[in-house]
């Protein structure tokens, strides 16, 4: 069956991501014996003229249009982008009467009702790797599904999880944008963040990917698409049942070191592991610190204190790896007196860059959910499609903001808003400058090596 496969995404806060679940789907589609064409939304400029033109151009049987995030989660600058997949349906209408077929995480997260507010036709809740798949091995011989969402069903082991489908035009633009190649190494978290929807869409169990697997990614990125930063996208690298240790060890034995980068929370690490991350090629970090007082970490379900926080911050420095932590005032148990010591604590952090923003986003199905359900924040029937935040009634939001542009802005490593070095970046990135905002943002560290040929 030719399908053609749209990535809806518009997302470029801190920088533009390479859709990858997009090209999970179509790895499995091509494996599968069908004909796939990749289009990226963000790489045409956003432009409905394109999307028509691309459609008209291919003649697809059947269009797959993958949704990363529902908005931005960002309370000071909202962007809410269900509505450009809307219209992104709506102009594909115009040219074809193919199926349209939803999915992604962000569909996975509240299917019925984007499903109703774009008119696809039908939509894949959770992994489309499979599900997908089946529905266009039906389609190609005339079946189509009875219900308009399918899904979600058992989630994929590791062993199952197939290489993604790089396409090397959209990925030459991406490495345009940073130099920065995405990769997954393992799907799952185990951890009980309050705010977090992780759990709900891959699931409370580690599935690990084969580690040969995925360094035969990183190899084929390497060398195929020149490529020479990575960011391992797992919801959190070092996962504590030790199947990062694994990938570390084979990558080691294997000789591989590359410049990447990925999500870390502060807890379980020595120096001896981050000087196997070293040897790999670890130069940067995001450590997803959340809160800033032990007392908002256990609101927030975090299983670390802050003390935990400031051991993980000191041992990357003393490695010479760019940390960066981001985290979110105003959650469960926040008060005046917790602000302004979160404020302090914050502050007193050295040789990092810190990214803060205001109230948590609050998702279907997360226990956040139901706190703000309990404190009045929300009503049960408020469907939360458009973007609701939480923020702690024990503290007065305009309070909050006030606080917080005082304490950070003056601060230079410091961010708040979370976007305010955007500009920054994308320039750098422009200029053939590669990796992450923290990374070039560190006075004590040497700027990486401009790439010349990024540069034209």
């Amino acid at each position: 069956m030719k399908i053609m496969m749209i990535s809806s995404n518009t997302a470029v806060s801190p920088y533009p991501i390479y859709p990858l679940g997009l090209s999970f789907v179509s790895g499995a589609l091509r494996a599968a014996g069908h004909e796939v064409r990749q289009f990226d939304f963000l790489m045409e400029n956003s432009s409905m003229e394109s999307v028509v033109k691309g459609v008209r151009e291919y003649g697809p049987e059947l269009i797959g249009i993958s949704i990363r995030n529902i908005d931005n989660v960002n309370i000071l600058n909202e962007q809410f982008y269900i509505d450009t997949v809307r219209d992104i349906v709506s102009a594909i209408r115009t040219v074809s009467d193919s199926r349209i077929v939803l999915g992604g995480a962000g569909f996975s997260l509240m299917p019925e009702l984007i499903l109703q507010r774009t008119g696809a036709d039908y939509g894949i809740a959770g992994e489309g790797d499979v599900l997908m798949v089946e529905f266009v091995n039906k389609a190609a011989s005339g079946t189509w599904p009875e219900t308009r969402i399918i899904g979600p069903t058992e989630r994929l082991s590791g062993s199952r999880i197939a290489a993604p489908y790089y396409d090397h035009h959209l990925m030459q633009h991406y490495l345009k944008s940073g130099n920065i190649a995405s990769v997954q190494t393992k799907r799952g978290c185990t951890h009980r963040c309050v705010y977090c929807s992780y759990p709900v869409l891959e699931g409370p169990k580690i599935r690990q990917r084969d580690p040969v697997a995925v360094i035969d990614d990183i190899k084929m990125l390497s060398e195929r698409h020149n490529a020479n930063y990575i960011f391992f996208v797992d919801s959190v690298f070092n996962d504590d049942e030790g199947a990062y240790i694994i990938l570390l060890e084979e990558m080691a034995r294997r000789n591989v070191n590359v410049p990447w980068t990925g999500f870390f929370k502060p807890k379980g690490l020595t120096d001896d592991i981050v000087s196997l991350m070293k040897r790999t090629g670890l130069v940067a970090v995001e450590i997803g610190s959340d809160a800033a007082c032990d007392t908002t970490l256990r609101k927030m379900g975090k299983g670390f204190s802050f003390q935990d926080i400031t051991d993980c911050n000191d041992l990357f420095a003393r490695h010479e790896v760019a940390a960066s932590h981001f985290y979110m005032m105003g959650g469960p148990g926040e008060t005046e007196e917790t602000l302004a010591e979160g404020i302090s604590n914050i502050t007193g952090l050295k040789k990092c860059v810190n990214f803060i923003f205001m109230g948590i986003r609050i998702l279907p199905n997360t226990a956040l959910e139901q706190i703000a359900l309990k404190e009045g924040v929300i009503t049960p029937d408020e469907d939360l499609l458009k973007p609701v935040y939480y923020i702690s009634p024990g503290i007065d939001k305009d309070l909050l903001e006030k606080s917080m542009k005082e304490a950070f802005t003056k601060t230079r490593n410091c961010i708040f808003p979370p976007d305010a070095y955007d500009s920054t970046l994308r320039m750098l990135h422009k200029l053939g400058y590669p990796g992450t905002l923290w990374n070039l943002l560190l006075a004590d560290k040497k700027r990486p090596a401009r790439k010349q040929h990024d540069a034209k």
